[in-house]
């Protein structure tokens, strides 16, 4: 199989290159069947490529596993920042992520978390995909402290709080849909940053 395809005219027109058809599969089964339940013969298959152009691409489906990760690490700290480009105030742009993550919540699909669901389904401390989530999730919680210190937090305990919250609501999601919990996420938010630093200003 190639990169090639024939038209209804009998011409061949270019496709996506191999790689990309690999990873764009992989990223879409890997979320929506497991990490484990999918295997390389399916990635290839779905992919219309061969077992060995997909090796040719990636050097084993570990590695392919983290670089699915790795991109929907990329994609999430995009969404972020996105989001606090809204404001440059710490305490807007805490509220905003809150607001932000409930529409996302009520948009997304049902499996949640796919840096999340990656690191409960990956038992091997030394795999890369693990740890690329685990650094994923360290580097939201360091992000979270800054924005709340920076907002006039005395300590981590709002991040701490802040960071459970989120994180909850992405369980939240899978197992009660859309319409439960995660419609009260922003409200909650904004609560629990109150609760820290007081009532906001006008």
């Amino acid at each position: 199989m190639d990169d090639s395809e024939v038209d209804g005219t009998g011409a061949q027109t270019l496709r996506r290159p191999a790689r990309e058809r690999i990873f764009e599969t992989a990223r879409r089964t890997f979320y929506e069947r497991g990490i484990r339940a999918v295997g390389v013969e399916t990635i290839a298959s779905e992919a219309e490529a061969t077992k060995m152009t997909l090796y040719r691409n990636f050097p084993s489906k570990d590695e392919l596993i983290a670089e699915v990760m790795r991109e929907q690490a990329r994609d999430y700290w995009r969404w972020w920042d996105e989001v606090l480009s809204c404001t440059c105030d710490p305490r807007q742009q805490l509220e905003a992520l809150f607001d932000a993550s409930e529409v996302k919540a009520a948009e997304s699909d049902v499996h949640g978390c796919p840096l999340a669901n990656a690191a409960i389904e990956l038992h091997e401390t030394d795999h890369p995909a693990q740890k690329v989530s685990m650094e994923h999730k360290r580097e939201l919680h360091r992000r979270l402290t800054e924005l709340a210190r920076r907002a006039g937090a005395p300590n981590d305990d709002l991040a701490d709080g802040l960071m459970l919250l989120m994180e909850g609501s992405c369980s939240a999601r899978v197992t009660l849909g859309g319409d439960g919990p995660v419609r009260a996420l922003a409200r909650t938010g904004r609560g629990l940053i109150a609760l820290h630093l007081g009532p906001a200003r006008d």
